[in-house]
């Protein structure tokens, strides 16, 4: 079997163009328009359904992708190939919403994150 070549996605800058959504430049040239307002649920991602809180979006430079002041991020990988995953994480963004009752029985964000289909 012939390993598969995994590609390294790195945000590189973003802009705000509308409520909850923002333009995300990457460092192989391409762009990706993301709108998170259906995944913000949860106790992460939550907060960020605030515009107020959503604004305050800030580049890593460490984990090459936007965060915010909450800890609240995303894997780059996931927004360079947010067309192919956004519905996947929309429908995890709703269980959140769902078990938000107790913190003890969420599985971690890594179970949680939706995988992209090759």
């Amino acid at each position: 079997m012939v390993p598969v070549a995994h590609q390294i996605h790195c945000v590189t800058a973003f802009e705000q163009v509308a409520d909850f959504t923002l333009r995300l430049s990457f460092s192989d040239g391409t762009t990706q328009v993301v709108d998170f307002s259906p995944v913000l649920a949860g106790a992460i991602y939550g907060p960020l359904s605030d515009p107020w809180f959503f604004k305050q979006v800030r580049l890593d430079p460490e984990g090459h992708t936007v965060v915010w002041p909450n800890g609240a991020d995303f894997d780059p990988a996931q927004l360079h190939d947010w067309p192919e995953v956004r519905d996947d994480f929309a429908r995890l963004a709703r269980t959140w919403t769902e078990a938000d009752a107790s913190d003890d029985d969420q599985p971690s964000l890594k179970e949680q994150t939706p995988r992209r289909r090759r």
